[in-house]
């Protein structure tokens, strides 16, 4: 079943990629905000959420990603390729990207997600239910059990610092970091590609 799910994601054009992203990064904003006005007591306790009450969350969202960054680089240069595979997915979303597109995707993509898994899902229902649904909804690695693994880590951190942090900042600003770095290495290694 994801294998042909993944099937047919590789198969749609850059465009039409690039559109399916926006829109479902558009829909779990909207989700987002249809289930904080049920979930929250009111409209002013959900924007708590995004409140800074300082700038500490620069530096544990900085280490955050440094530390997922660090740690992926080294299981992706030792497991074998088929375990880290994800079947080009990422490699069509970014390659032919530029790198404001980019940073914009990534930014999008990183707010998105952790307003809807950390504020809302993980703030009323707990840390493994918003890492295990992180995980689910990130249907693509579900036929490789090392990118699965990986993906609930990741989210089970983010969710940890987010515990810890109690400030939503620091899990987005972790989030676009890892999701940034891994992107512009696809567009310069896809670029230095093309220039041989």
């Amino acid at each position: 079943m994801f294998k042909n799910q993944n099937e047919l994601i590789k198969q749609l054009t850059d465009k039409q990629i690039v559109q399916n992203l926006y829109f479902t990064q558009l829909l779990l904003i909207c989700f987002s905000f249809v289930l904080g006005i049920f979930l929250f007591h009111d409209v002013y306790e959900f924007f708590q959420l995004y409140h800074i009450r300082d700038f500490q969350f620069i530096y544990y969202g900085i280490g955050t990603a440094l530390f997922v960054i660090i740690v992926d680089y080294i299981i992706f240069k030792l497991a074998p390729k088929d375990l880290v595979d994800d079947g080009g997915i990422n490699e069509k979303i970014f390659q032919k990207r530029s790198i404001p597109h980019i940073i914009f995707l990534t930014a999008l993509i990183a707010v998105s997600e952790e307003i809807l898994f950390r504020g809302v899902i993980q703030t009323h229902f707990g840390l493994w239910i918003a890492s295990l649904i992180f995980a689910v909804l990130h249907f693509r690695y579900l036929s490789k059990w090392l990118l699965f693994i990986m993906v609930i880590s990741i989210s089970f951190l983010l969710g940890v610092v987010y515990e810890i942090t109690e400030n939503l900042y620091t899990t987005i600003l972790a989030h676009f970091l890892i999701d940034l770095i891994f992107a512009i290495q696809i567009r310069v290694q896809y670029v230095r590609g093309e220039n041989i």
